[in-house]
């Protein structure tokens, strides 16, 4: 072990063996990113939780009694922070999360595992919610392939099928959160999201890894209709 430029002691992780060098380089990650440590102190299920908080810190697009929606949930980290955020647990507001993996339990959570692409999955989603969502938050992301612009084409594709499903979805004055990746949120995507949003920004929390290309774009102040309702 030796000591980074913050004097924390930083682990180094062996080669050799059937290890790659790409899952050594992500397991050293790991073990000396304070914010995974920070995570199991703080029985938060990923690093991730604190990107959401930190978010929503700045910006209040978390409220009680809301009803929430989290695509690409898994393993849980958005869902607790908004769970306690609009009191789920106590029952003033609702959190509907999904995945293509498993998640273990969280209370104030109903969680089911399903592929949001799937052609039937907004259906059994919408009758999940049973009604209008205030927030709709994804942090879904593509598989990967190396090729950039291919990889960017997956994750702008998930990002405007989540946004397609928020404007379905969302009552008056909601708010649409997603990751992207690279340059951000592609032009037309931006522009569909300024017609139907009051406010749309790229937002990069501290929380994010700062070598990482992930940022988040954030749509507040839905125009739309209540979904049901009138315009």
């Amino acid at each position: 072990m030796a000591k980074d430029t913050t004097g924390r002691l930083h682990v180094t992780v062996k080669s050799g063996g059937k290890r790659k060098l790409s899952s050594k380089l992500w397991l050293e990650r790991q073990l000396n990113d304070p914010y995974v440590a920070q995570a199991k102190r703080d029985g938060l299920r990923s690093r991730a939780a604190y990107k959401l908080r930190e978010m929503d810190d700045k910006h209040h697009f978390l409220k009680s009694g809301q009803v929430v929606v989290d695509l690409g949930a898994a393993p849980g980290g958005w869902s607790q922070i908004a769970a306690k955020r609009v009191g789920a647990v106590e029952g003033r507001g609702r959190v509907v999360a999904i995945d293509l993996l498993e998640m273990a339990e969280i209370p104030g959570v109903t969680f089911a595992q399903m592929d949001f692409l799937d052609a039937d999955a907004p259906e059994k989603l919408r009758a999940m919610i049973g009604g209008g969502a205030d927030v709709v938050m994804s942090d879904m992301a593509a598989n990967t392939t190396g090729h950039r612009k291919t990889d960017q084409l997956r994750i702008i594709g998930l990002v405007e099928n989540a946004a397609a499903f928020a404007c379905e979805i969302l009552n008056p004055g909601g708010a649409f959160l997603a990751k992207v990746f690279q340059s951000g949120a592609e032009a037309d995507l931006l522009a569909q999201l300024k017609r139907d949003f009051a406010t749309v920004k790229h937002v990069k929390p501290a929380a994010s890894r700062q070598d990482s290309s992930e940022r988040y774009v954030l749509a507040l102040g839905f125009r739309g209709t209540r979904p049901g309702g009138d315009a």
